[in-house]
């Protein structure tokens, strides 16, 4: 088992910036790439971005490309989402996660263990 921490979040005003920590401890050795999800209130979790352990590869979600950034060091087992140019709509609680497996990259089953989140709010 992967355990997942998050920090970073906190209140910014549109189009500002923030950059969320997420610290992996356990077996990450069998982490095959790390994610970031979030979830808005009243909506399901949705995939934002992800990135391979390894490789470096990622993969973005349409409505933050271009704005975020996913990065990893691995030597602190640790991943970062650099946030910029904020809107209300990134409002949410963000979730970093962790898969063992190569599917399902944007799918929340796809990922084995999930941290607590980190609450953005963004304002007008």
């Amino acid at each position: 088992q992967v355990q997942l921490v998050e920090s970073g979040g906190g209140l910014v005003q549109a189009g500002g910036s923030l950059r969320l920590s997420c610290a992996a401890s356990g077996r990450t050795f069998s982490i095959y790439r790390m994610a970031w999800f979030r979830q808005a209130a009243g909506k399901e979790r949705e995939f934002v971005t992800a990135i391979t352990r390894n490789a470096g590869n990622t993969d973005y979600a349409d409505s933050v490309k271009g704005r975020f950034t996913i990065s990893r060091d691995n030597a602190k087992n640790t991943v970062y989402l650099q946030m910029n140019s904020l809107k209300p709509e990134d409002t949410a609680v963000y979730y970093c996660a962790a898969s063992e497996g190569r599917s399902f990259w944007y799918e929340v089953y796809g990922y084995n263990d999930w941290g607590k989140g980190t609450q953005v709010t963004v304002s007008s």
